[in-house]
């Protein structure tokens, strides 16, 4: 798509943009297909640069990352544990500025009917609102964030599914 600009005052322009980011509201569901959770509140956090996601029991055992997503009080918990060989240890500033040792994997996300990679670090939000953040890092260069707009890609899902049911 073209736009016509000016650049510091100077001469018109035109510019390309590339209009293929996708519009995202402020908190909605997804699936995170590779860790069995389907319909997974989440809260879309600029303010936030890293993805983290509720995560209890982590253990360092055997060369591997032990760990269980959300936690029993979690309508979708379902006891599993997962084992991830391959893994980080990263330090990230918490919203009250204390820097916490966190654990990093790589997973993926579903939204609007789309898989995206996704690092997300451990940790314990029990006392949050919503069990998954998503950052920056992961948002930047794939979707636009408008605030006054909740469940967009949820919606989109709901739409589909609605759409595929077969009438008689």
């Amino acid at each position: 798509m073209l736009y016509f600009g000016r650049a510091l005052g100077l001469a018109p322009f035109l510019v390309y943009c590339n209009m293929e980011k996708i519009v995202i509201g402020r908190v909605d569901k997804a699936d995170f297909p590779a860790l069995r959770l389907n319909d997974i509140a989440i809260k879309i956090d600029t303010g936030a640069y890293t993805s983290s996601i509720h995560c209890e029991n982590i253990v360092e055992k055997e060369d591997a990352l032990h760990c269980t997503f959300l936690d029993d009080e979690h309508p979708l918990y379902n006891k599993k544990e997962f084992v991830f060989e391959n893994y980080d240890i990263v330090f990230v500033r918490s919203s009250n500025g204390i820097i916490q040792k966190r654990y990093m994997v790589q997973s993926n996300i579903k939204l609007f009917n789309k898989i995206f990679k996704i690092s997300l670090s451990l940790s314990d939000r029990q006392e949050m609102r919503y069990p998954v953040l998503i950052g920056r890092k992961f948002l930047t260069k794939k979707f636009i964030v408008d605030t006054e707009l909740l469940e967009v890609s949820f919606n989109h899902k709901l739409d589909e599914d609605k759409n595929t049911i077969q009438k008689p």
